[in-house]
């Protein structure tokens, strides 16, 4: 059976090394992208519209920041709806909100388009490498029909059930994540406040029960003190943002707090750094009270 054409929408920091992975795995891909020379730069066939992209697609693909960007690239003028057909899929791979995924499926299915929400969880090395884990929401028949995809761009795909489960799934991991990152920041902030080594007290939660990748990489940065964007803080504050707005009566007092945190750090100009970069708001604070 021949591949599924491709269209593919944002070459972020994401987008563009899992872009090219389908690419290297033989997927034709035509690419649309804001900042044209970004696209060019993948060396594929550049669409002028997302509408254009999705008449020569058979897939689809978003990967984008927030539920403005994804609502313009799939319904403005212009947007990927207005050059879908029956039987095509289209696929958002971004973090979005569960509510406006599933408004997209509704209105796409109106159209006889088969849509899935699949963010990813990982970053920019696990995103180069294929190895990310992706977290889906959909019918069950258009996940299968687009494992394959999944199997290029990450190391397990998990199917939550309907429309907008896995963007809720994306928004949990990211609790998780977001609670994790800031109680480092504390832990060395508090550390050093009381007369510990950076250094060797990173060293030590290395070897603990609190060990995980994720701090061993974010690790590296706080001993640098320096935050280049792998995952920019801004996009942390709105996803714990989506999160709280996901939870109805559900009580999450730890993301609650952290949620005024990373907010707090993103109007101290911290946005496009990278997510550890909300040890500067408390190294702040802490001076601040010293």
């Amino acid at each position: 059976m021949s591949k599924p054409r491709i269209g593919w929408i944002g070459l972020g920091h994401m987008g563009r090394p899992m872009a090219t992975n389908l690419l290297k795995a033989g997927y034709a891909l035509t690419v649309y992208n804001r900042t044209r020379a970004t696209a060019e730069a993948l060396g594929v066939a550049i669409a002028d519209s997302p509408a254009a992209l999705a008449r020569g697609a058979d897939v689809v693909i978003t990967m984008v920041a927030d539920d403005a960007s994804q609502e313009a690239v799939l319904f403005g003028p212009d947007g990927v709806a207005a050059g879908t057909r029956p039987g095509q899929t289209v696929i958002n791979m971004g973090t979005i909100s569960p509510i406006l995924s599933r408004s997209v499926a509704e209105r796409l299915d109106a159209r006889g388009v088969a849509v899935l929400d699949a963010p990813v969880s990982g970053s920019v090395k696990p995103a180069t490498d294929g190895t990310l884990v992706i977290l889906v929401g959909g019918d069950a028949a258009a996940v299968a029909a687009c494992r394959p995809i999944f199997d290029v761009l990450g190391k397990r795909t998990f199917h939550f059930g309907g429309h907008g489960q896995g963007a809720t799934a994306k928004l949990a991991i990211n609790m998780v994540l977001g609670t994790m990152l800031q109680a480092l920041a504390e832990a060395v902030v508090f550390g050093e406040a009381t007369g510990l080594d950076r250094d060797i007290l990173l060293d030590m939660i290395a070897e603990t029960p609190c060990a995980a990748p994720i701090l061993t990489l974010k690790s590296q940065s706080l001993r640098r003190r320096d935050y280049p964007a792998v995952f920019p803080l801004k996009h942390m504050a709105k996803d714990v943002r989506l999160a709280l707005a996901a939870a109805g009566g559900v009580e999450i007092p730890a993301a609650r707090t952290v949620s005024a945190s990373f907010d707090a750090a993103e109007r101290q100009g911290l946005g496009e750094q990278d997510v550890m970069a909300i040890i500067k708001l408390l190294e702040g604070t802490a001076a601040d009270r010293g």
